[in-house]
């Protein structure tokens, strides 16, 4: 006979776990709508080149901004409450940015890319806090397949960009309409998040400066700097995949350019399809072994795509490189949302790493292409696959640090169906 309470609760639980997997997909979708239209959008705003650069380092500036602002969001609105005002925001600053270019007005474009930065960078730590959250209620490993929707989403994303332009779409109209219709989408979904906080809530009397220094004090964490180089490690390699796989598979190996994009293309997938079945093996191995192994496939997978003699072998370099980034970001958040108090001040300082390392890799990445050539600057994301395999064991679970124990927790009150 079946308890009728447990399967309410799998129910509900079933339901927060796909408002979460909503949440990460409207990350992605919204971090690659403009990226494809951006020579449109260059036009459209009568910029430059080193201009439309400019306006898209305030979306680095404005993630940081949300990376720091989440965890008193968290505290101060709960869940639902914050993550609903989120996925307001992000596409409000979409539409903004469509406006923008309807209007030719470069200093609006600005605040738009800031503003989207800013929501998207508190999306991203608030939903992590809440799959952690999850994945301790259903016993079982669960990150890796809500990250997935948000590597699924950007490709829908650029998917969808690409096809508005093939069709003759204006990036204003595009811009517009998919924000509204990500408004929608998110405001409803999040109605199945849990009201309430998984934050940390004994800090509600401190001030916004007193919350800067506690989440300050996070970077002289030795175990979160850690865990941070296997941010580090495998971001750069998969910001640098996103930048610069295209480029180097043409100048690189002398492939036509839809050789290179179909490369990418290659990659995107590959990347998706680990996570979405990676979790029965995180449970099985630990998060310390898992990123060993994607971490070491990396590193031959990188190999392989710099000094890859044939285009199968590129290929399948593409392929390993893909595994290599997968795992590194999603385990990371998870340990160290779990590796102390203040689960999303850890996850801000770890996802600022990360954040960092992504946008900030493949600008050194071109700096050093310049001078030695595509291909050579990639040595770069080798060696920063090793980083990641050698701080690989922070990831253990602090309740038992002795040994990598499978599993996110074992404790578990539900389960997922």
């Amino acid at each position: 006979m079946t308890n009728p309470t447990v399967d309410v609760d799998r129910r509900h639980l079933a339901r927060w776990r796909n408002a979460i997997i909503v949440a990460f997909g409207l990350g992605g979708i919204s971090l690659a709508a403009w990226g494809p239209r951006l020579p449109e959008i260059r036009a459209e705003l009568g910029v430059d080149t080193g201009t439309i650069g400019l306006m898209l380092g305030g979306v680095t500036i404005g993630s940081i901004g949300g990376l720091l602002s989440a965890a008193p969001l968290l505290r101060r609105l709960g869940g639902r409450q914050a993550l609903t005002a989120v996925v307001v925001l992000v596409p409000v600053a979409i539409a903004v940015l469509g406006i923008a270019a309807a209007l030719h007005s470069a200093p609006l474009a600005a605040v738009a890319f800031v503003v989207a930065g800013a929501g998207i960078g508190s999306l991203d730590v608030m939903a992590n806090v809440e799959g952690t959250a999850i994945e301790a209620l259903a016993g079982r490993t669960l990150l890796p397949l809500m990250h997935a929707a948000w590597s699924g989403g950007a490709a829908l994303g650029a998917g969808i960009a690409a096809l508005c332009s093939a069709l003759g779409i204006t990036v204003s109209t595009q811009l517009v309409v998919e924000a509204a219709v990500l408004l929608v989408v998110g405001v409803v979904a999040m109605r199945a998040v849990p009201d309430g906080t998984r934050a940390e809530e004994h800090d509600d009397t401190l001030t916004p400066g007193q919350r800067i220094r506690a989440w300050a004090r996070g970077w002289a964490d030795v175990r979160l700097l850690m865990i941070g180089v296997v941010m580090l490690g495998v971001e750069l390699g998969e910001g640098s995949a996103n930048n610069w796989l295209a480029l180097a598979t043409t100048d690189g190996h002398g492939q036509s350019a839809t050789v290179g994009a179909l490369f990418f293309t290659v990659f995107a997938v590959s990347e998706a399809a680990t996570r979405v079945f990676a979790g029965p093996v995180v449970d099985r191995l630990g998060r310390v072994r898992t990123v060993r192994w994607t971490t070491a496939l990396g590193i031959l997978g990188a190999i392989l795509f710099i000094v890859g003699g044939t285009w199968w072998l590129t290929l399948i370099g593409v392929v390993l490189w893909a595994v290599g980034v997968s795992m590194g970001f999603p385990l990371g958040m998870s340990a160290a949302a779990q590796s102390g108090p203040n689960p999303a001040a850890r996850v801000s300082v770890v996802a600022s790493i990360g954040y960092f390392a992504n946008f900030a890799g493949p600008p050194v990445i071109g700096a050093i292409a310049v001078h030695l050539g595509a291909l050579s600057a990639l040595w770069l994301v080798a060696v920063l696959f090793v980083a990641a395999f050698a701080a690989s064991g922070s990831l253990r679970p602090a309740r038992s640090a002795g040994t990598d124990a499978p599993g996110p927790h074992r404790a578990s009150r539900a389960s997922v169906d």
